[in-house]
């Protein structure tokens, strides 16, 4: 369907043990990573290497240019993570990565800030003015979000199942919403 305002895309990926994307380049696109299950198995050319798990976020500034890898490494089990595409602030950044690791606690049944255009204690900070987060909601909780006027939010369920003003999602399902 194309952007949302600063978001380029919102890729699902479930990849299988051994399996995964080879040594490829990107610029001028922010990245981030959420792992939903699994080991996600990232090493870029400007020298970082990391496991991300369950909650883990993964965050890379490409930049002016850099590649990497992601990969599948556990032996007996399926992979699964988003990976979210964001226009940068600015051409040209300096590439870099940054890494974070969120316990289920942190978010159930709240909504947890995992990454920020501002800096915030406890999130990565990314270079756009852009805000991400996730929760795990149990059944029967309800969560309010304000969207502030103007502001764009992309909701996607990636687990189960919710009601959203009206609306059913499942799993995959998305919303798209503009404050008034």
């Amino acid at each position: 369907n194309g952007p949302f305002g600063v978001l380029e895309a919102l890729n699902d990926f479930i990849v299988q043990s051994g399996e995964g994307f080879d040594r490829h380049p990107h610029q001028e696109v922010e990245i981030v990573s959420y792992c939903v299950e699994g080991e996600l198995s990232h090493i870029d050319s400007v020298g970082n290497a990391q496991i991300l798990r369950r909650g883990d976020v993964g965050y890379q500034c490409a930049g002016s240019g850099i590649t990497h890898t992601e990969k599948n490494r556990a032996p007996d089990q399926p992979l699964r993570f988003v990976q979210i595409l964001i226009t940068p602030k600015a051409p040209g950044l300096t590439p870099g990565y940054n890494y974070h690791h969120f316990s289920a606690h942190d978010r159930l049944n709240k909504w947890l800030r995992v990454a920020s255009g501002s800096p915030v204690d406890g999130t990565i900070q990314i270079n756009q003015d852009a805000d991400i987060f996730v929760s795990e909601i149990s059944q029967g909780v309800r969560l309010g979000f304000d969207i502030p006027k103007g502001r764009q939010t992309y909701l996607v369920c990636l687990e189960g199942s919710l009601a959203i003003n009206g609306f059913d999602l499942e799993q995959g399902d998305a919303i798209k919403a503009i404050g008034k």
